[in-house]
């Protein structure tokens, strides 16, 4: 194409813009397969690490003690799955036996705490008078829909959501175990004198990555952990059942914590409203502890992410994408950070 050719510039113009359409209108598409891709090469790149670690130790050969070979990838990312999953398995057969107890409690004494909780409404005027559960399921919203509907609804999404986070894990293992013909084939799309510091980008990447999911994983060990105790401490009954809304919804950005909050205090209204009080600042006191001391410390120390990059970047995940774009917010805003600061350009040079 001749530079000052009008024509070909005008041609050239219109193909780029209808590839460029087209692209983008097959990406919107596959936008739920895209976004499996993006949460596996994420949990891909923050267990890189640990993989790397485990396939540098050294493992015996049978029968000659002496001699060593170092262990196969996929045998260290296999290794770490059965870790996790021996960990789950272990953690819930430590945990589901009383949570299952408790539930079961729970679950029997609803009625009860039901009717205990609406008079006490009644008796502030909040509530007119008392009403059953099937009463309260005739006037939801959802009272004239189609039971079989809602049930097959229900079910569809769960058996879609575990068949999105299994496809999550194969996806993060082929990843993992094709992770570095990866790295080289994107580095091969720079010039060879740009490749170190690409590289150098990609490797803060990880850390940045890898930093945010074990600190997440941290946060809900944590707010698990004391919610157990404190709540143990003050007699609130079904401490267990409780502790373990709280750990898993600490994993939720914004709204996560506030969920996992109601039912420990509606729970404590049953026994008594000073109770209920007292359940409601552990959890104030708790939140902001993990907001102002360990959040801090994780996001701007480790993975380098400011509080106000942190808070913009869960708006606009949390708009796009709902609960999802919260989650992957940021992550995604650490690694925007690191291709920004090598895009940028330097302002440092003395002049």
């Amino acid at each position: 194409m001749k530079q000052d050719d009008p024509r070909a510039l005008i041609r050239y113009a219109i193909v780029s813009v209808v590839l460029t359409v087209a692209i983008l209108w097959t990406a919107w598409q596959a936008r739920s397969a895209l976004l499996l891709i993006y949460v596996a090469s994420l949990v891909a790149i923050g267990i890189s690490p640990l993989v790397e670690w485990i396939e540098r130790r050294r493992a015996p050969l049978s029968g000659r003690r002496r001699h060593f070979r170092r262990l196969p990838r996929w045998a260290a990312i296999l290794v770490i799955y059965l870790v996790l999953i021996g960990i789950l398995v272990g953690l819930g057969m430590l945990t589901v036996p009383p949570l299952v107890q408790q539930g079961r409690d729970l679950a029997a004494a609803l009625p009860d705490l039901t009717l205990r909780a609406q008079d006490w409404l009644i008796e502030r005027g909040i509530l007119a008078e008392r009403i059953t559960v099937r009463q309260a399921v005739e006037q939801s919203p959802v009272a004239g829909t189609d039971a079989v509907g809602t049930v097959i609804g229900a079910v569809w999404g769960v058996l879609g959501g575990l068949f999105g986070f299994i496809t999550i894990l194969i996806l993060a293992f082929y990843f993992l175990v094709d992770s570095r013909n990866i790295v080289h084939a994107f580095l091969r799309l720079f010039p060879y004198s740009d490749r170190p510091r690409v590289e150098d980008a990609c490797h803060r990447i990880v850390t940045k990555v890898s930093a945010w999911l074990g600190g997440q994983l941290l946060l809900g060990l944590i707010i698990g952990t004391t919610a157990a105790i404190g709540l143990g401490v003050m007699g609130v009954p079904y401490s267990m059942v409780l502790a373990l809304i709280a750990g898993i919804g600490e994993m939720i950005p914004i709204v996560g914590p506030l969920v996992a909050a109601i039912p420990a205090v509606l729970v404590a209204l049953s026994v008594s409203p000073a109770l209920a009080l007292g359940v409601a600042i552990f959890f104030i006191v708790q939140q902001q502890f993990e907001n102002h001391v360990l959040v801090p410390k994780v996001m701007e120390r480790q993975v380098g992410v400011s509080a106000v990059v942190v808070i913009v970047a869960l708006l606009i995940g949390g708009t796009i994408l709902g609960i999802m774009g919260a989650i992957l917010a940021v992550p995604t805003a650490a690694i925007l950070q690191v291709v920004l600061q090598e895009v940028k350009p330097d302002d440092t040079t003395p002049a």
